[in-house]
């Protein structure tokens, strides 16, 4: 009959440095296990979010108002098309450091009014380059237009302020907070990125370039998942290897070493 305890493999393995190693090993695939999931779950984060982005960039706008409500802006309603009519009343503002097809620039920021007397709205208007003198000094940008002009563009939460206001006025971010302690104007929590400005003559004024889509990435977290979940077996396979190794070493009549090999080389040697 079989006595599993005389089999030299186990009888090793039940020792207690390799019962530490197999416990060890447990814990550790426990760990890789939990972050697999973790990978998972930030994938499927993101495809949703996609997902959320298909469903509203390109859909009929619907009234600022319903989205941008005074509160955070929900994840959910992220990049949501919205409209607005109303007329310009502070700006601009420009928001420094922020890259567009690997150059480095301001977004340009301005306040608009509804005309149905809501709170004010900020409207990121567009990008412009740095000027050649350096981050000092504010480019030029095109001026947004007089009198009456319907925005369409997306709804994008405000972002924190995460440095002080520059000596010229420039931001760090696109922050609700700061653009009110420049202009003096108070426009709700997070900002409508244009998409176009429409006047009354039906006509669409000069402005600075658009920004590009959302980013759309899935980025490497799928195979970050497959890679934490293969990790799980690896300890348990090291501590197979380790046990066998010593069994095999300390019985050198029952697991007598393979020959070595002679190369070329060592014989050049002797």
């Amino acid at each position: 009959m079989y006595d599993g305890y005389r089999c030299p493999v186990l009888r090793r393995l039940l020792t207690p440095r390799w019962l530490g190693a197999l416990l060890l090993a447990a814990v550790v695939a426990v760990v890789c296990y939990q972050l697999g999931w973790w990978q998972y779950h930030r994938h499927e984060a993101k495809v949703a979010r996609n997902q959320a982005i298909d469903a509203h960039y390109s859909a009929d706008p619907v009234p600022v108002a319903d989205v941008l409500t005074g509160t955070t802006l929900p994840r959910s309603q992220d990049w949501t098309r919205v409209q607005v009519e109303g007329s310009y009343v502070a700006g601009p503002v420009f928001v420094r450091g922020r890259p567009l097809q690997n150059a480095v620039g301001y977004e340009v920021l301005w306040v608009l009014r509804p005309a149905d007397g809501g709170a004010d709205v900020l409207v990121d208007r567009g990008w412009v380059p740095q000027a050649a003198s350096g981050a000092e000094e504010l480019p030029t940008v095109p001026p947004a237009p007089d009198g009456p002009v319907t925005v369409v563009g997306w709804a994008r939460p405000g972002e924190a302020a995460h440095s002080a206001i520059a000596e010229n006025g420039s931001l760090g971010s696109v922050s609700p907070t700061q653009v009110a302690e420049v202009t003096g104007a108070q426009p709700l929590d997070g900002y409508v990125l244009l998409q176009s400005e429409t006047v009354p003559d039906g006509s669409q004024p000069p402005r600075p370039e658009p920004l590009g889509e959302p980013d759309r990435g899935l980025g490497p977290h799928l195979a970050y998942a497959y890679q934490w979940w293969f990790a799980t077996v690896v300890g348990f396979v090291l501590v197979g290897f380790g046990v066998r190794r010593e069994v095999r070493l300390s019985d050198p009549e029952r697991y007598p070493p393979k020959p070595r090999k002679t190369r070329i080389w060592d014989e050049e040697d002797e």
